[in-house]
Order: structure tokens, then C-alpha cells, then sequence
């Protein structure tokens, strides 16, 4: 896609028009219409601001300077690599800081970057091709030999995953495909869509938070997602209490 055609889709999609965008870009409306129109090429500064202004993540922001003809402003390291040591560091310490409670980081396609020892109480039973680091964790969350035959409340559930799967459009027909027509229960918090998910250690409820690096300019920094599993009743915190203390004993033999 051309330049032209590459914002005017990014700006419609954001429902912004010419003169929003403009006066977010510290521009004119009738400039901002020569670029859409192909009639003035932006400098590299304007396609940076354009991209800012629309708040694009900043693999699109890299697309859009490509689109333009300009190389990429955001390095995409390798988070193997010597210079994102101080977020793996990060990344295991934040983990460790969410015991006894499950949580993990997942990139951009919800990857499996890391987890805490506690996120083992979430895939009990699991076939192990679906779980561990580089596997799929939307795919482990519904696949028939994942954790949806444990998730009591799987039609609301599900409608949370498949949601957040609108960059995915493959992996999310694929889960789609998973899942029965379920139709969704009254049985909510109602301020947000728990897990309730049965366990060894009884049934647990719990709620998410999802973390990222705000102020990163680095792509692969910048599309971590760090998700964290809370208890929603004193009944989970106790399961999951309990489950941290099995770890210690099991661990000290």
C-alpha cells in the first residue's frame, strides 16, 4: 500500500478527520489533504508526527516511514540480545513480585515469553505440546486439550480471548472454531470477565491486568504484554496460598 492510502486507512479507521488530525500533527488540514492525496510528499519529520499523533504502535509507525520511503525509526532487538538484558532482569523480577498469583508475558502474537511458578495451577493438565515457552497461550487458554475444559464459565471467557485477537485474524478463526455455541451465564462480577477455572486446589476466580512497557521505543519492548492473574474472593487467595506452599515442600525435597 502507498503511503497516501496507508494513513488516509489509518486515519479513517481511528474515525478521525483531516482537521482532527491536523490539529493533533500541528499542521493544516489542506496540507494533510495534498499528502492523502498524493499531491505533497511528507518529510520524514511530518510522517513521524502524523504517526505519533495518530498513536500508532510502533511497528505501524515503522510501516507507515517504510510506506513513505524513509527507513525505520524504532529498533526491533532480539530479546535474546545483550541490549534488552536489563528487561529480561525486569521481566523475571516483576514475575517473582506477582507470587503467589499467576502471571506471564506474552508478545505480540501471545507467544509465551515467560511465567511464574504459579501459572502451573493454571494449566494442570494440559497436553504439554500446548504449554511452556513459545506456545500459544490464547491457543492453550481454549484448545479442547488446553484449559477450556476446566474454565466453568468458557462462553464469557472465550468472548474475552477471541476479542483481543483482532491482529490475529488466522489464530483467532482457528479458536473460533474451537468453541462451542455457549450462551453466556448471568454468574459475573460485573464490573469485568473473570476466569473461573477449576483446579485441584478447588475452583478458582480470578481477574486480569495487562502491563506494558509505556514508555518503550523499541518494537519487541514495546509489544510485551505482561498478564497478571488476581484472586476475586478470599476462597482463590487461599487456594492459591496453598498451592505456593505445596511448591515450597515439593522444591525442599
Amino acid at each position: 500500500m502507498d503511503f497516501p492510502r496507508a494513513l488516509r486507512a489509518r486515519r479513517t479507521s481511528r474515525h478521525l478527520s483531516q482537521l482532527d488530525l491536523a490539529l493533533r500533527a500541528g499542521t493544516t488540514q489542506r496540507h494533510l489533504s495534498f499528502i492523502e492525496s498524493g499531491r505533497s510528499v511528507p518529510g520524514r519529520t511530518m510522517v513521524v508526527r502524523l504517526a505519533e499523533s495518530l498513536e500508532l504502535p510502533l511497528r505501524e509507525r515503522n510501516e507507515l516511514l517504510l510506506a513513505a520511503g524513509y527507513a525505520p525509526a524504532y529498533p526491533e532487538s532480539s530479546l535474546d540480545g545483550p541490549e534488552l538484558a536489563p528487561v529480561r532482569t525486569a521481566i523475571d523480577n516483576i514475575l517473582r513480585g506477582h507470587l503467589p498469583y499467576p502471571a506471564l508475558v506474552v508478545d505480540r502474537g501471545g507467544d509465551l515469553i515467560a511465567a511464574n511458578e504459579a501459572f502451573d495451577v493454571l494449566t494442570e493438565g494440559a497436553a504439554p505440546e500446548l504449554v511452556g515457552p513459545g506456545r500459544n497461550v490464547y491457543r492453550l487458554a481454549l484448545h479442547p486439550r488446553g484449559l477450556a475444559p476446566r474454565i466453568a464459565n468458557l462462553a464469557e471467557w472465550s468472548r474475552h480471548i477471541l476479542a483481543r485477537l483482532g491482529h490475529l485474524p488466522d489464530l483467532r478463526d482457528e479458536l473460533r472454531a474451537c468453541i462451542p455455541e455457549l450462551e453466556p451465564s448471568a454468574d459475573h462480577l460485573g464490573f469485568a470477565v473473570p476466569l473461573h477455572l477449576r483446579s485441584s486446589y478447588g475452583d478458582l476466580r480470578l481477574m486480569t491486568t495487562v502491563t506494558t512497557f509505556a514508555t518503550a521505543v523499541d518494537v519487541t519492548l514495546a509489544e510485551l504484554k505482561l498478564e497478571a492473574f488476581l484472586p476475586t474472593d478470599p476462597a482463590t487467595q487461599r487456594a492459591l496460598a496453598t498451592a505456593a506452599a505445596h511448591r515450597d515442600v515439593q522444591g525442599s525435597r
